[in-house]
This record gives structure tokens, C-alpha cells and sequence, in this order.
């Protein structure tokens, strides 16, 4: 099992445990009596098995401490749910951070020409009133044609995003990708920096620019939306029917247009663009505008995929982790064992989501890892890079 097993140098770079190895140990040397990559793997693999604490990381541990020494040297047997939290509560998450990312990018070297949500996330519970410690935001990025998080970021609270999506940025391999983000990340130094590496950009547009915004709904105000509808290089309708409700969606997108001076303070800025969202549900006809700025040349299809995409970290990342890993009603609050159970829960999805061998949900996928060895063996090896 090419995850877990014991790795020499040679193979240091080829298997998830050689991509954590790098971390260093928070602990002083008298109180080691677990090995951090063991703590790590059987980390790991609790929370694929549906393990959601630090009891059941324990309880993982012991009810499979025969299988896991096939793998790991457990000197002093397993660890206690006590040690589980201490450790993660003092690793430095920005080491752990940047071994995922590294991980990552070893299991699918290459994003070029996906799209890129970006979005934040507060997990809910972990907020700490009797130290005065708010929930924490997680900032994450999500490839939606692979399907994998990229990497993520904490921060305070959602007003903080601003300056977190810059600092994860510079993390990421975006060359040739289109990064979309909601209206807060709407902001030039934003922009400048995912031209800077080398990708494009689609924004929301809302009142945070309220200048911007109000010349780009005067713009499409004062063009004949119904002669363009013509034009499939600037038009795109898309119908759905789902319970009973019928959703037309129509994207106008435009690089010839009157608000070329905007390149100037934003870099790379190219078209504007337009949602326009018709809801029947039979009783009633609703419409909803939503207005765009982006770096994108070329016609409205690539404008659709990136605002349509966008949602895929809502409903693939935030929603799996609420409904699959009950992220929101975890209660780790200790130190840094938020942000690092975190990421723990990302490289298990990950993990999971790269499985092809079963169509099965991924609360189902992580019952069964549960159930069959076989099957979690098989799921740690898929990701041992080649």
C-alpha cells in the first residue's frame, strides 16, 4: 500500500506520507512516543473511514491496529484521542498547508484550462466563547473539471477574504486557467495577480464597486438585448425543468463595449457580462440580473462555464463537507486543530473523489473504506503518484 507503508529516501516524493514528511514534529523529544507520520496516517484514514473526532481517530486506531502494522511501526501502540488532539492543536498549519498543496499537485500535476472557484467557508462550531476565539473561515480553492481542492486558507471572518485570496494565490499553479470569485474578491490587486500568474479572471460585480457596477448596467440599459440574442458569439440561453420549476438562464457577454477605460486600473480587464435568470415554478415568473467583469476574450461559451461553474465549490466542496463530513458540527476548537482538521477532511475528499471505482456517494464511499480494508487500501493506493 503505496500511502502508508514505511518510504525510503529514494521514494520520499512518490507517496502521501513522503509529501508529509517534511513537517515538523511541535513536540519536545521526551513526549514522543508516537511517530507524527503514524499520528498523521491514522489521522488520515479515520476520516475516511467516517471518523469525525479525536475519539474516533483512537477508536479507529485500535479496532485496526492489526492491519495498520502492515504499514506503520506504532512503537507504543496506538495513540490516545488526547495525543490526536495535542498534535494537531501545535502543527503549523501552514506547513500542513503547503505539504497538501504539494500533494496535490503531485496527483494531477497539471490544471490548464480549468476553472477555478474560489470561495470562503465558515465552519460553524468552531468558535470558542470562552476564549474569545471567533469560528474560523476557511478560503479554498476548487478545480472543478478534476474535481479535487487545490488548497485553502484561514482567516477570521469572511470580511478577511480580501486579503487571504492573494496570499492562497500565490500558492496555487493556475497558468492557462480562468479563476472565478464572488463580489467580495472583487478587487484590482486580486486581478493583477492572477494575471500575474499567467491566468484569467471572471468577477461578480456588485455595489463593493459601486461606480463600476452602475456603468455596466447602464451599458447593457442602453443596448438592444433582443438584437444581440441573435449573435451566438455574445448569446446563450440554457433551460432546465427541475421539481416542477422551469429555469431559463441567458448569458450576454461583451468585449466590444464603451468601458475599455476600466483596463486601466484593472489589469487585464476585458469583457462585461450579464446573467439574467428567469424562474417559473407555474404560479409565478420571477427575474434576477447578475452582472460581471472579466479577462476573457473570445465568445460568451467560455463566460457561461465560468460564472455556471463557479457554483461547483458550493455544491462539490461546501455542501459535501457539510452533508458528508458534518463539518459545520464539528467541535474542534483547540489551537490549530481546526484549521489542520481542516485539511484533513480536504485530503479526504480528495481522496475520495479521485476514487473511479465507485459511482457511490461520497458518505457511502467513506461507510464502506469503514467496512472493507481491501476498498481503503485501495483508495490510499489511487493517489500514490506515479
Amino acid at each position: 500500500m503505496g500511502m502508508i507503508r514505511p518510504i525510503n529516501e529514494e521514494e520520499k516524493d512518490t507517496t502521501i506520507a513522503g509529501h508529509f514528511s517534511d513537517l515538523n514534529d511541535p513536540r519536545i523529544d521526551r513526549t514522543k512516543r508516537h511517530k507524527l507520520a503514524d499520528i498523521i496516517t491514522i489521522a488520515i484514514c479515520s476520516t475516511l473511514c467516517m471518523g469525525e473526532s479525536w475519539d474516533a481517530m483512537e477508536e479507529f486506531g485500535q479496532t485496526h491496529e492489526q492491519w495498520l502494522r502492515k504499514f506503520l511501526e506504532l512503537p507504543n501502540g496506538i495513540p490516545s484521542h488526547d495525543t490526536f488532539n495535542r498534535v494537531f492543536a501545535r502543527i503549523d498549519p501552514d506547513q500542513f498547508r503547503t505539504c497538501f498543496i504539494s500533494w496535490v499537485k503531485s496527483i494531477e500535476p497539471k490544471f490548464d484550462g480549468d476553472i477555478i472557484p474560489i470561495d470562503g467557508k465558515t465552519v460553524r462550531r468552531s468558535h470558542d466563547r470562552a476564549n474569545g476565539n471567533k469560528a474560523i473561515h476557511m478560503v479554498s480553492a476548487w478545480a472543478c473539471h478534476s474535481s479535487l481542492v487545490l488548497g485553502q486558507l484561514k482567516t477570521e471572518e469572511k470580511s478577511n477574504e480580501i486579503t487571504a485570496i492573494p496570499k492562497l494565490l500565490d500558492l496555487l499553479e493556475i497558468k492557462g486557467c480562468v479563476v472565478s470569485i464572488d463580489a467580495m474578491g472583487c478587487q484590482k490587486k486580486i486581478a493583477e495577480k492572477i494575471v500575474e500568474k499567467q491566468a484569467d479572471w471572471v468577477f461578480s460585480l456588485k455595489g463593493n464597486q459601486s461606480t463600476f457596477h452602475q456603468d455596466v448596467i447602464a451599458w447593457f440599459e442602453s443596448v438592444d438585448l433582443d438584437q444581440c440574442c441573435r449573435d451566438a458569439s455574445v448569446f446563450l440561453e440554457k433551460k432546465e425543468k427541475n421539481h416542477g420549476r422551469l429555469e431559463t438562464r441567458r448569458y450576454y457577454y461583451f468585449t466590444d463595449h464603451s468601458l475599455g477605460h476600466y483596463a486601466e486600473q484593472w489589469k487585464g480587464f476585458r469583457g462585461i457580462g450579464m446573467v439574467e435568470s428567469i424562474r417559473d415554478d407555474g404560479k409565478k415568473v420571477t427575474t434576477d440580473r447578475r452582472y460581471f467583469i472579466a479577462s476573457l476574450s473570445g465568445d460568451v461559451k467560455r463566460f457561461a462555464q465560468a460564472v455556471r461553474s463557479h457554483w461547483g465549490i458550493e455544491n462539490s466542496l461546501h455542501w459535501v463537507l457539510d452533508v458528508s463530513f458534518s463539518e459545520d458540527a464539528n467541535r474542534t476548537r483547540k489551537g490549530h486543530a481546526p484549521e489542520n482538521y481542516s485539511i484533513l477532511r480536504h485530503i479526504a475528499l480528495n481522496i475520495l473523489r479521485k476514487d473511479t471505482t465507485s459511482k457511490k456517494s461520497i458518505k457511502l464511499k467513506r461507510l464502506r473504506a469503514g467496512w472493507d480494508t481491501d476498498y481503503l487500501e485501495q483508495l490510499l493506493d489511487v493517489l500514490q503518484a506515479a
